[in-house]
C-alpha cells in the first residue's frame, strides 16, 4: 500500500526527490518492526493458535521451526517485498520514498490473529513530491506492490509443481507461500480506501481490469489448489 505523507507522522521528512534507491535508519526500524510482528501474526494462523481456530492447543506448534520459517518468508514476500517495490519503483522516478508503520494497525493485526483469522495493515509506504492529480505515476507505483506479490505467487507455484511428487513438506509450504502472496497483491488491489487498486483504477481502467482478473483468478486457482479439491496439473 502506499500514500501521501499522512499528518500524524510529524518526523516525516520532506527530503528532496532523488532518483536513485536509499533508506533511513527510521524505514529500517519501521519495516523490521512491521516484519517481526506480521511474521508473528502468520506464525499464529498457520500453527492453528487462534481462539476460533484450536486455541490455546494450537498454540503448542508455534515451536516448531518450520512453521516460523513459513510465516517469515511469507512475511518477507508478501509484505516487505509488496512495500520495497512501491519505494523502489517511486525512488527510480524521482521521488521520496519510505515506509512508515502504522502502530494501530500492528497492534490490530495481533488481536485478529489471536482470534484465529488476519486483518493486517501494518503500514504503507510514504511518498513525498508526487502531485496529487499525476494518477500515471501514482497508478504505475501502487501496481508495483500487487506485481511483487504475483511474481512471487508464480516462482512459488513453480516450485510446488517441482517437488509435487518428491517432497510433500516442501510442496505444501511452497502452496501456501504461493497463495499468501496471491492473496496479498488480491487485496490489495481492491479499488477502496488507500488501498493500491483504487490509485490503479483512477489511473486507468483497463489496467486495473487485467490486473485484477490476472492475479485474483490466479489467488482463486491457488485456493481450490490449497484446500485439494484440485492438483498443480489441474485434476491430473
Amino acid at each position: 500500500m502506499s500514500s501521501g505523507p499522512p499528518y500524524y507522522y510529524s518526523w516525516t521528512p520532506a527530503a528532496p526527490p532523488v532518483p536513485r534507491v536509499s533508506t533511513s535508519r527510521t524505514e529500517i526500524l519501521h519495516l523490521s518492526i512491521a516484519f517481526v510482528v506480521l511474521t508473528v501474526d502468520l506464525t499464529i494462523i498457520f500453527g492453528g493458535g487462534g481462539l476460533l481456530t484450536g486455541g490455546g492447543a494450537g498454540f503448542r506448534s508455534l515451536a516448531s521451526l518450520s512453521v516460523v520459517l513459513i510465516a517469515a518468508a511469507a512475511a518477507l514476500t508478501g509484505f516487505l517485498c509488496h512495500e520495497l517495490a512501491h519505494k523502489i519503483y517511486a525512488q527510480r522516478h524521482g521521488f521520496w520514498a519510505e515506509f512508515r508503520m502504522s502502530p494501530f494497525g500492528l497492534v490490530f493485526s495481533l488481536i485478529t490473529a489471536y482470534l484465529g483469522f488476519l486483518w493486517a495493515a501494518p503500514g504503507a509506504t510514504v511518498i513525498s513530491g508526487m502531485s496529487a492529480v499525476d494518477r500515471e505515476n501514482w497508478g504505475r507505483t501502487s501496481l508495483a506492490g500487487p506485481l511483487s506479490n504475483v511474481t512471487f505467487a508464480v516462482i512459488f507455484f513453480a516450485g510446488a509443481i517441482a517437488t509435487y511428487r518428491v517432497n510433500a513438506w516442501a510442496y505444501s509450504a511452497l502452496i501456501l507461500l504461493a497463495w499468501v502472496n496471491g492473496w496479498f497483491g488480491t487485496f490489495n488491489l481492491l479499488p477502496v480506501g488507500p488501498l493500491d487498486g483504487a490509485k490503479v483504477l483512477r489511473w486507468s481502467a483497463g489496467t486495473w481490469v487485467a490486473a485484477i482478473v490476472l492475479i485474483g483468478g490466479f489467488t482463486a486457482l491457488l485456493t481450490l489448489i490449497l484446500y485439494g479439491v484440485t492438483t498443480p496439473f489441474l485434476g491430473f
